[in-house]
């Protein structure tokens, strides 16, 4: 869970306390800042440890619920327990309702999720605080009262769901099969960590009832889990709540946690898969090093950065820069509460041979050897951690997130303290030792995953890793009954009755100023003072709507060439400069526009923003760097033929828009119109594009407005419109609408040997620029909105043939489609099918009073948690910008919601999803699905993986 160096953990700074002393703490961050952060941390009777937080910014409460169980504790032959329960505990439990655990928690306004690694399992929820009880009710229940409602049928059911999602996430993905590969090999057999936590098919499907309750029984109880409860919360209050709703669970076995098992190899070994749906070879290499909180595990992080993040890092510089075998290069520290990796990876450019990026890693680690590293890159690493301890605490679930992490973990939700100064105190000396200690001619474990046809680029002396695919076999899959069944209800002292809401609370938006800057371009500025942190976002309409048909791609290219230097600074000075001052600065494409992002410490926002202009107007624009990122863009162009999601969403737009409209077409480019740019294209996209009309400037954070505009004119006053007026506009109107196409009856896209099938729906849909774009999006919230709506419930929970199915309306600047979407079994896809167009083409004539107040409760009290981070405020403010929206959009929108009625929802439904403008696709197996679909369907338009039709 620790990862500081590459800002995945979520980190907050409290005083140690121990739980049997009920103790307050309120501190101050000891690595120079002045943020604090007051909790209780206590323990109940029944061992549950409890930690309470108020932050009152919000009327939000987030909880979260870690219970020390991962796959590290199953057994070999009974592998993927602690997933699959995680999964069966959002089913049914005694007292409430069945289904309530994700249906209600959306329908009071709240979001929630779970989640199982190797070293334990989570849940976690946040609500609008009105429903703070309820919240407690659920997550209680789940906690304490849900195994005697496990039936045969409800654990079938879930077997199917966690099949299917390893279908989708393992066997229907590119490399997906590599994770499984390293852990048999690294791992002796018997370890906890020889197994991945999604665990073996035939273990999931051999699992019984018994074997469940065991489970159950043993890792369960509230002595192995830790409960944190933070947002708008009176503690004493909340207190008895917890004592109330948790106190009488029974405290379950005394469960020890495991000593750290680090492992050794004696040799290297070099396994090979060849992969049906990979179109690029792949290397990782994988060395055992030291578990979670090991001194030696943060020299490790650190190591892992300076070998291949950066400019400087001879990872990169070998592999991607001098010899172009690809496009990046990953390296990393993974370290987990029994044992740690360290691992290098680079995915190589179409037809690469393995041994090729083998030796240039060899090559790399050779010049480290020799060179080591310069010292401004470890300042760099530690310039970014302050920055990077603030975003970890800026949302209420964060809190709890890290809160729980280290007290289950680490024993005391304040070891941020000794985690922060272990990562200070990391030195020169520190990053060679470890890497003579740990990496220097070390065993590994190599994997090589190519494409199926291109066997001849595995890595030399490769023998095969051994995977099985499954079969898919239709009818294979056995039946259950979801019915519900009768089961005993445990006594309780207290009354386990469903508890009522609390007062609404009051649903506030931020203030916007909104001013316009000395060269036209909109300032828009959101003033947040909890913490000292900028969000900011600068976009420049246009995007791939300046492209002529001849160069499309050179949008996202120019984009990607501004990042590499400017006219002042190399790539490597323009990477120091930025990451010296704690920031993140990018240049990034979208279909409407360029947009300039950056991020970092307050007191660093204007040295910061005098880079951002510098980037934006003078980019060095060099031909190696142009000619390595058309490479990359190339190579990524490529490996995009894998996704089936991504594959069913080309033929979708090919399909629904002319060939001539630029939608039609990916916003990346083709391979061929990408292949055909020049470095002179680029520059003269950029002469056409960068320009500040109709630009705007949106800024979250600890800015007051007078600030934000005193910098920007200072740094962004001579960026002016071009003499040349032909084009003033830039690009931020409506784009034309696309002219309706001749539709097929469906369209099919085979993907040979795929163990899940793709259905999408799209139906040509209102712009963003329209009030109608929202209100759509309001009218199918019932049909896909979440996991609470029709497809999900419908195709998942009652008949277990997907893992998630949901519906979006995707706006734009041009007509965007109307989309709905999953990835199905395969032996189920023409059922599936008949389920999923059914629910869509009956969903206008069965949408009711109650599904429109249902609708208009999640929207409306969402608003609570929709604006507490800096990002949700910066996207409020980017809506804004977009689309031309005045600072009033988001109460505009919400009394739209509360005034919508069926009426105006059946007449949208009626103008943009008739059943005559709704287009199909199919991705999956031909051999296996195509001719009960074409005597489901009719005769289809098969395309191939790019939208194209097949010859």
């Amino acid at each position: 869970m620790k990862n500081l160096f590459v800002g995945l953990m979520t980190a907050v700074m409290v005083t140690a306390c121990s739980p049997a002393e009920q103790q307050s703490s309120d501190t101050s961050n000891q690595a120079g800042t002045d943020f604090s952060l007051d909790y209780e941390y206590y323990q109940l009777d029944n061992g549950l440890n409890v930690i309470l937080h108020r932050d009152d910014s919000d009327p939000i409460v987030a909880a979260a619920t870690i219970i020390h169980v991962g796959s590290s504790r199953e057994e070999t032959g009974r592998t993927g327990f602690a997933h699959l329960f995680e999964h069966m505990a959002f089913n049914d439990s005694e007292n409430v309702p069945r289904g309530a655990n994700r249906q209600m928690i959306e329908e009071l306004g709240g979001s929630r999720n779970g989640g199982t690694w190797s070293d334990g399992t989570i849940y976690y929820e946040v609500v609008p605080k009105d429903a703070i009880e309820k919240l407690m009710w659920i997550d209680s229940d789940r906690f304490g009262y849900m195994i005697n409602t496990v039936t045969e049928s409800a654990l079938e059911r879930e077997k199917q769901v966690v099949k299917n999602e390893k279908r989708q996430r393992v066997d229907n993905q590119p490399y997906g099969h590599t994770g499984a590969i390293i852990r048999r090999a690294l791992y002796p057999a018997g370890h906890p960590y020889s197994w991945t936590v999604i665990g073996e098919l035939e273990d999931l499907q051999a699992a019984t009832l018994a074997d469940v309750r065991e489970f159950y029984d043993r890792y369960y109880g509230p002595s192995n889990a830790t409960l944190v409860i933070a947002g708008d919360i009176d503690i004493e209050e909340t207190k008895a709540l917890v004592e109330t709703w948790f106190g009488e669970i029974p405290a379950g076995q005394d469960i020890s946690d495991l000593a750290p098992m680090p492992v050794s190899l004696d040799e290297s070994k070099r396994l090979s898969h060849l992969d049906n749906f990979a179109r690029l070879p792949e290397l990782r290499i994988t060395i055992p090093t030291v578990e979670e909180y090991h001194p030696d595990s943060y020299a490790l992080e650190a190591l892992a950065q300076l070998l291949a993040d950066g400019k400087r890092a001879p990872l990169y510089r070998h592999v991607v820069e001098e010899d172009g075998l690809a496009p990046g290069v990953r390296a990393s520290q993974n370290s987990s509460e029994l044992a740690g990796e360290f691992s290098i990876a680079v995915r190589g450019n179409a037809g690469v041979a393995l041994d090729d990026v083998s030796a240039s890693i060899d090559r790399a680690l050779a010049d480290f050897e020799q060179n080591g590293f310069d010292d401004r890159d470890l300042e760099r690493i530690k310039a970014g951690l302050e920055t990077s301890f603030y975003q970890g605490v800026s949302s209420v679930l964060n809190k709890a997130f890290q809160l729980a992490t280290y007290a289950e973990y680490a024993g005391d939700p304040g070891y941020f303290q000794t985690d922060i100064q272990r990562i200070q105190a990391v030195t020169r000396e520190d990053v060679l030792r470890v890497y003579n200690t740990y990496v220097k001619d070390a065993n590994a474990i190599y994997t090589s995953v190519v494409p199926k046809a291109a066997p001849e680029l595995v890595l030399a002396g490769s023998v095969d890793a051994g995977i099985v695919e499954e079969a898919i076999v239709a009818g294979a899959e056995p039946t259950f009954d979801d019915s519900e069944a009768d089961y005993e209800r445990t006594v309780t002292v207290h009354d386990r009755s469903e508890p009522p809401l609390g007062p609404m609370p009051e649903i506030k938006t931020p203030v916007v100023s909104d001013n316009l800057a000395e060269n036209g371009v909109r300032l828009l500025n959101i003033e947040s003072n909890e913490l000292p942190l900028f969000n900011f976002e600068l976009y420049i309409p246009g995007g791939v709507w300046l492209e002529d048909d001849s160069d499309y791609g050179v949008n996202a290219l120019t984009a990607s060439l501004m990042n590499e230097g400017t006219a002042m600074r190399t790539p490597a000075e323009l990477e120091d400069d930025i990451g010296l001052l704690g920031s993140s600065l990018s240049i990034n494409s979208s279909m409407d526009g360029i947009i300039l992002r950056g991020s970092g410490l307050a007191r660093n926002f204007e040295d910061t923003l005098a880079i951002a202009s510098e980037m934006l107007q003078s980019p060095r624009f060099e031909q190696a760097d142009f000619d390595r990122l058309k490479q990359q863009t190339l190579t990524r162009i490529q490996a995009s033929e894998t996704s089936p999601m991504s594959i069913a969403s080309r033929a979708a737009f090919a399909t629904l828009y002319p060939a001539d409209f630029r939608a039609a077409t990916p916003t990346v480019g083709t391979s061929e119109t990408v292949g055909n740019l020049e470095l002179a294209d680029v520059q003269a996209f950029y002469q056409q594009a960068i320009r500040p009309n109709n630009a705007a400037f949106s800024v979250a954070g600890a800015l007051d407005s007078e600030r934000v505009q005193r910098a920007f004119n200072s740094q962004f006053g001579s960026w002016t419109a071009a003499a040349d007026t032909s084009d003033q506009s830039n690009g931020q109107s409506e784009a034309p609408v696309a002219a309706a196409t001749e539709l097929p009856n469906w369209v099919f896209v085979d993907l040979p040997d795929a163990k899940q099938s793709v259905l999408f729906m799209a139906a040509q849909g209102p712009s963003s620029y329209s009030s109608d774009e929202y209100d759509l999006d309001v009218a199918i919230n019932r049909l896909g909105g979440g996991s609470s709506a029709q497809l999900f419930q419908t195709l998942r929970i009652q008949l277990g043939y997907t893992y998630g199915a949901y519906a979006t309306v995707y706006g734009g600047r041009y007509n965007g489609p109307a989309l709905a979407y999953s990835s199905v079994r395969a032996n189920v896809t023409s059922e599936a099918m008949e389920v999923f167009q059914g629910l869509i083409e009956g969903y206008d004539a069965q949408f009711s009073e109650a599904d429109l107040a249902t609708t208009q409760n999640i929207l409306i009290k969402s608003q609570t948690r929709a604006y507490e981070s800096l990002g949700q405020k910066t996207g409020m403010l980017s809506e804004m910008a977009r689309y031309n929206r005045t600072s009033d959009y988001v109460s505009a929108r919400q009394n739209r919601v509360a005034n919508m009625s069926t009426d105006r929802v059946s007449e949208l439904l009626n103008q943009y999803l008739p059943q005559d403008k709704l287009l199909y696709v199919i991705v999956g197996d031909k051999a296996t699905q195509y001719d009960t679909l074409v005597e489901q369907l009719g005769e289809p338009r098969e395309l191939d993986r790019w939208g194209q039709p097949v010859e």
